[in-house]
């Protein structure tokens, strides 16, 4: 069992920058993918970013490709989410989630644990 708590979100202007963290509860975080996924009002929810754990690969939306970067800290049981260059668009609740199955990280159904999001809201 996994527990994913999101922290960071907040207002910031356009061009500016945020650092989301996911902290993660349970002693097999290590061995899971990671990912951000994001849900805008009247929007589906949509892939953000992926850590593959199994393989050291990074992912990213085409959208947000160049300005985020995902990230873990293993002894910290945490994954971050920089995100720079900000735009209004990006304006979301983000949330984290954990997948044991380390393929297609950008399908949500894959992924078995999410947080219960932050919101990030970019004005312009």
């Amino acid at each position: 069992q996994v527990q994913l708590v999101e922290s960071g979100g907040g207002l910031v202007q356009a061009g500016g920058s945020l650092r989301l963290s996911c902290a993660a509860s349970g002693r097999t975080f290590s061995t899971y993918s990671m990912g951000w996924f994001r849900q805008a009002p009247g929007k589906e929810r949509e892939f953000v970013a992926s850590i593959n754990w199994r393989v050291g690969t990074t992912d990213y939306a085409d959208s947000v490709k160049g300005r985020f970067t995902i990230s873990r800290d293993g002894a910290k049981n945490t994954v971050y989410l920089q995100m720079d260059s900000l735009k209004p668009e990006d304006t979301a609740v983000y949330y984290c989630a954990a997948s044991v199955r380390h393929y297609e990280l950008r399908n949500g159904m894959n992924y078995d644990y999410w947080g219960q999001g932050t919101q990030v809201t970019v004005s312009s």
